[in-house]
C-alpha cells in the first residue's frame, strides 16, 4: 500500500513538472494576440497576395516566437545559446540587410532613372516621411536615437529599417521591423486614397514622354558614380549603398552573370527566409507587447502617408515650372518610397483607372529605385547624427 502511494505521488509530481514545461502552463493573453497577428499575416499573404515572400516567413515566425515555454530551456530567440538566437544575430548585428541590398542591386534596372535624372528628386522628396515620423516620435517622448530608428519606417524599406534600428535602438528592433514590413505589404491599400486626394482628374491622365534608350556604358558607370557620390557624402550608409551598387555592377557588367544570378536568386531568398522568420519570432509577447510598440505602429502608418504626400506634392510643384509636354504625372510621386516594385505598380494601377492606355510603370520605376537609394542615404544621415 505504501509503495503504491509513493508511486502515485511520484507520478503526480512528475506530471506536474511536465505540465510546467508545456505551453499551456505558460500561456498568456499576449501570446493569443500575437498568434492571431501571425495568422493574419499568413492570411494576407495567401488570400490577398500582399508581399507573400515576406509576410509568410514573418507570420510563421510570429507563431514560432509565441509558443510559450518555460524560461531557461535555451529555445527562445532572446535566450543566449538558442538556435533562434544565433539566427537572430544576423538581424541584431545588421548582417542580413546589406545582403538583401546586394540582391536588390543585382535585380534592379536603373535605366528609367538614368534616362530621366530629375526623377531622383521625387525619390528624395518621398523621404519626407522619414523626417516627419522622426519629428512626431520626438514629440511623443521617444529619445532621439529611438525616433531616428522609428522614422526610417517612412522609407518603406524593411532591410534599411532593420539596419538602422540595430544600431540606434536594438530594444525596439522587433516592433520597427514588423511595422516596416507590414506597411510595405499594405502599400496597395495605403497609397491610392492619398494619391487620389492630392491629384485632379486632369493631372491623373498626363502622358509622359517615353524614356530614352540608355547605353551599356551608362549602366556600367551608374553604380560606380553612384557609390562615389553617395558614400563620399554619407560614409555611414556604405554597408547598404556599397552592396546595392556592387550588386548592380554585377548585373550590368554582363561578365559576372553567375554572381549576379546567385545574388538575386538563391542568396536573397535564403536571407529573406532568415530575416523574415527571425524578425517574426522576435515578437515574443512577453517582450514585444508594450505601449511603445503600439506607438511605433501608429507612427509607421503616419510616416507612409507623409512619404506618399511628399512625393506626389513634389511632382505637382515641379510641374509648375515644366512646359506642356514635359510635365510629370503626379501619380508616380508615390513611387518615391522604396517599396520596389510594389509602389511603382500602384502608380500603374491607379493611372489605368483614369486612362486605360496610359502606362506609368516604366516612369514610376525611376523614383522607385531612387527611393531605395534615398532611404539608404537618409539612414546614413540619421546614423551620422544619432549613433
Amino acid at each position: 500500500m505504501h509503495e503504491s502511494q509513493s508511486f502515485l505521488t511520484f507520478l503526480i509530481d512528475h506530471l506536474q513538472q511536465f505540465f510546467q514545461y508545456t505551453a499551456f502552463a505558460n500561456f498568456t493573453l499576449g501570446h493569443v494576440v500575437m498568434i492571431l497577428v501571425g495568422l493574419a499575416f499568413i492570411y494576407l499573404a495567401i488570400a490577398k497576395e500582399y508581399e507573400p515572400m515576406l509576410l509568410i516567413p514573418i507570420g510563421f515566425g510570429i507563431l514560432v516566437g509565441n509558443v510559450p515555454f518555460f524560461p531557461g530551456l535555451q529555445i527562445g530567440i532572446y535566450e543566449n545559446g538558442s538556435v533562434l538566437n544565433y539566427l537572430y544575430f544576423g538581424v541584431m548585428q545588421g548582417i542580413y540587410p546589406p545582403l538583401i541590398f546586394l540582391g536588390i542591386g543585382a535585380m534592379t534596372d536603373f535605366s528609367a532613372l538614368i534616362s530621366n535624372p530629375k526623377l531622383m528628386l521625387i525619390g528624395a522628396a518621398a523621404q519626407l516621411g522619414i523626417f516627419g515620423a522622426y519629428a512626431a516620435a520626438l514629440a511623443l517622448g521617444f529619445t532621439p536615437s529611438e525616433a531616428g530608428a522609428i522614422g526610417i519606417i517612412g522609407g518603406a524599406d524593411g532591410p534599411t529599417a532593420i539596419f538602422l534600428a540595430s544600431k540606434l535602438a536594438p530594444e525596439l528592433l522587433g516592433a520597427i521591423a514588423i511595422s516596416a514590413y507590414s506597411y510595405m505589404a499594405l502599400v496597395p491599400v495605403i497609397q491610392p486614397p492619398v494619391m487620389r486626394l492630392l491629384t485632379t482628374k486632369k493631372e491623373r491622365v498626363i502622358r509622359m514622354k517615353p524614356p530614352r534608350q540608355v547605353s551599356k556604358l551608362e549602366k556600367i558607370l551608374f553604380p560606380i558614380v553612384g557609390l562615389m557620390l553617395t558614400t563620399f557624402i554619407v560614409p555611414s550608409g556604405m554597408p547598404l549603398l556599397g552592396m546595392l551598387f556592387f550588386g548592380n555592377l554585377l548585373k550590368e557588367s554582363t561578365v559576372t552573370k553567375r554572381l549576379a544570378d546567385t545574388a538575386k536568386g538563391p542568396m536573397i531568398d535564403i536571407v529573406t527566409i532568415l530575416i523574415g522568420l527571425t524578425v517574426g519570432a522576435s515578437t515574443q509577447a512577453t517582450t514585444f507587447l508594450t505601449p511603445k510598440s503600439v506607438g511605433i505602429f501608429a507612427l509607421g502608418a503616419a510616416s507612409f502617408i507623409i512619404a506618399t504626400f511628399g512625393g506626389v506634392m513634389f511632382v505637382k510643384i515641379i510641374n509648375l515650372f515644366l512646359k506642356e509636354g514635359n510635365k510629370i504625372n503626379p501619380l508616380i510621386g508615390n513611387a518615391g518610397v522604396s517599396a520596389v516594385p510594389d509602389s511603382a505598380r500602384v502608380s500603374q494601377v491607379v493611372g489605368l483607372e483614369y486612362d486605360k492606355t496610359n502606362h506609368l510603370l516604366m516612369h514610376a520605376m525611376g523614383p522607385n529605385v531612387a527611393g531605395v537609394i534615398g532611404s539608404a542615404v537618409a539612414a546614413g544621415v540619421l546614423l551620422s547624427f544619432l549613433y
